[in-house]
Order: C-alpha cells, then structure tokens, then sequence
C-alpha cells in the first residue's frame, strides 16, 4: 500500500515524517512532497481562498498529483483535493486532512469515489482555547494597547473602556459552538471563576456549571461573546447588525474560528458607533489585512494575523494522530 503525504510551510517534511513513519511497520510505503510557497503569508493566502471558494479556487503545480494514481491512501494539510484529481486517482481508497476543515477536498466528489475521508479536528483545540483566552484579556485588560503605547514612548492610562475594566470572574463568556476548542475554553474560565453561557445547535450535552441558552439569551447575557462554530450557510453572518444591536454596550466579541461568522461591515460601524465596546479578532475576511482596512484605525480592537491554532505542538500532533486512525481504519478499505 502506497501512501503520499503533502507537506507545507506549516507541517514540513520532518514533521510529516515523524508523524507518520510508525505506518512504514504496517507495510505502508511513504512518500512525501511539499506544496511550495515562498513565505507563511502566501500559504495562508492561498488556504483563505481555499476555505472561502472550494478547493478548486487554487491550482497546484502539476508535479505535485503526477503520479497520483499510483497511490491508496493522501494526506494532506492544506494542499487541495479537487474532483479531477480524484477522478484521476483509481486506487485512492483515502484521504487524511491534518485539521479540523474540510474545505480543501471535494467531499461530493470523495463520496461519489468511495473515497473515506478523516480529519482531525481537535489537533489544535488546546492552542486556540488558550489563544482565545489571551485575547479575552488582552482586549480587556488594554495589553496590547498599553504596549504599543509604551513602544511609542506613550505612558498610556486613559484607554476607551477605562470605565469598565472588570475581572474575568466576574464576566459572564457567552461561547458559541461547544466542540473540542469551546469545550476546552469553558473550562478554562470555570477554572477562573467566570460565569460560562454556551450556545451549540447540534448538542445537548452541555454539563454543569455551563448553562445552554438560545441564541437571544448568549447575545443579550453574555458580557464577552466568543466564537467557536464550523462555518456553514446555517452559520454564515451568525453575527450581523442585528446581532450586534442586541449585545450589550459594555460587551465584546472575539472570533478565532473563521471570518465568515461576523459581517465585518457591520462590526466595523458598531465598533465605530460604540454600540459595543470591542472586539479582539484572529480571521478576517481578506488575509492579510488591507493597508488601509477600517480595522486598523479603531482603537477599540485587538488584531492578530490568524495565529490562534499555530503552536508546534498542534502541528507536531497531527500527523500522529492521523496515523493511529489510519491504522484503526485499514481493514474498512
């Protein structure tokens, strides 16, 4: 059985490597290549069309998939899957994706080939809870504007929510979306005393101290609202003008999930209208910001480049734990 695993800047070849070889004991041959960028920026750039357009929005270079009919069983992390490549693909009986998104494989065109597909969605669930805690504090507490001040030579004091600094054990977090990562930050801020409101359409697991509410309750309860959802068309603009309208003035709002929950239009003018007090953000809709994006002159935000899920740690995890379900998985092909 023949295995070809595709690397990138983020997962290289070691990693892969590492990850995976326990397979060449099971008689599974390794190859591996890399999908080629010059720098992070025009990998991440390339994966945001991925995830906004399908994996048909990117073309790979042809030396990449040459031979992909010789292979059983693809890996992939960010690299696309698209439905001429597996129509190509005749033995393909495989596909492992080393995140949680699935948006860089046709699915249809997987199902149609009988082709099963495994993710692996809670490979950076540590890393984004944590991250996602930082920015909680970091927008809360003026960390980053402070600093920046500082470097400025600015002894800043007078920040927009001066007002209104509170501890976190005494906010209430609205959490929308109760999968590995909300889960995991729920449980973060238990551990910090804070009340904790969790929003999930698909499940009702939800044990206590958490509390689930409807969609109204998080948004007019919670004093930060945090989300975690997949982004689907059930999902997309979760968080609109309407939304906003609805949060309190004191509130704010922090997405490490994906852009395309919050229309950002609408964030940027209840941002600029104080309808709500701030927001801390990881994903945006274009990646990487416009010099001259709305965002970058508000002083009410907390940006980062899309860095929530980027530890050594979840990259170094992934391969691993796609190889133990490759393993589990042998015998169904």
């Amino acid at each position: 059985m023949k295995l070809l695993a595709l690397c990138d800047r983020y997962i290289q070849e070691d990693v892969m490597l590492a990850g995976l070889s326990s397979l060449t004991k099971e008689g599974i041959e390794l190859h591996v290549r890399t999908w080629q960028h010059p720098s992070l920026e025009a990998l991440q750039h390339d994966n945001l069309r991925i995830e906004q357009h399908g994996p048909d929005a990117v073309t790979l270079p042809d030396d990449v998939y040459h031979d992909i009919e010789q292979f059983d069983v693809l890996v992939v992390h960010f690299a696309p899957v698209t439905a001429a490549i597996l129509q190509r693909a005749q033995r393909l009986k495989m596909i492992g994706i080393l995140r949680g998104g699935m948006e860089n494989v046709d699915r249809q065109a997987a199902q149609t080939h009988g082709i099963t597909l495994l993710n692996t969605p809670g490979r950076n669930a540590q890393a984004v809870a944590e991250f996602t805690l930082g920015l909680l504090l970091t927008e809360t507490r003026n960390i980053a504007r402070a600093h920046a001040a500082m470097k400025q030579g600015t002894w800043l004091k007078d920040f927009p929510n001066r007002s209104s600094i509170r501890e976190l054990a005494e906010l209430t977090v609205g959490i929308a979306g109760f999968g590995n990562i909300g889960r995991r930050l729920a449980h973060y801020l238990q551990a910090i005393g804070s009340t904790v409101l969790v929003y999930d359409d698909y499940t009702d697991e939800i044990p206590a101290p958490f509390q689930a509410v409807d969609r109204h309750t998080l948004l007019t309860k919670s004093d930060v609202i945090t989300l975690h959802l997949r982004l689907s068309e059930h999902t997309h603009h979760f968080i609109g003008a309407s939304e906003l309208a609805l949060m309190k003035p004191s509130s704010i709002l922090i997405n490490t999930a994906r852009s395309g929950l919050i229309d950002e239009a609408a964030l940027i003018h209840s941002l600029q209208t104080n309808e709500i007090q701030g927001a801390a953000l990881d994903v945006f809709d274009a990646e990487p910001l416009p010099p001259q994006h709305p965002f970058l002159a508000l002083p009410n935000v907390t940006l980062t480049s899309h860095l929530a899920g980027s530890t050594a740690d979840a990259f170094i995890n992934s391969p691993k734990q796609l190889a133990e379900m490759l393993r589990s998985r042998w015998q169904e092909c």
